[in-house]
């Protein structure tokens, strides 16, 4: 298994910012940030699965052709080939905790569907 990532790496998108918080050869947490009226990318990972645990504000969770409404202290399980994203239509940050798995866990396994930010 492989984690590029490390503790303490980070990035901002157009949508907001990830970092970090922990990691090791077959796992990854990272704090997801998503700004107000933003969203990330609808996209799938072939290589691993996510675990999504809202921390804070509200969220829409596209998971395949279904809409979730979240809220802080809900959990979303994503496994992989799943096509997914979170949407913050709310006035106010939201925020998620982001556990991923698999056996290959980079930036490299992201394909991309939509994005209103130009990215596909």
């Amino acid at each position: 298994m492989a984690n590029l990532y490390r503790k303490g790496d980070h990035d901002t998108r157009p949508w907001g910012t990830w970092e970090v918080l922990d990691g090791a050869d077959d796992f990854c947490v990272k704090r997801i940030k998503v700004n107000p009226k933003s969203m990330l990318s609808l996209q799938l990972h072939h290589h691993r699965s996510e675990h999504w645990i809202i921390v804070k504000g509200e969220a829409f969770v596209t998971l395949n052709e279904k809409i979730i409404a979240v809220k802080a202290d809900d959990a979303i399980y994503i496994p992989k080939e799943t096509k997914h994203r979170i949407e913050n239509k709310s006035d106010t940050p939201m925020e998620f905790i982001e556990i991923q798995t698999g056996d290959n866990l980079d930036e490299n396994d992201i394909v991309r569907f939509e994005d209103i930010y130009g990215r596909v």
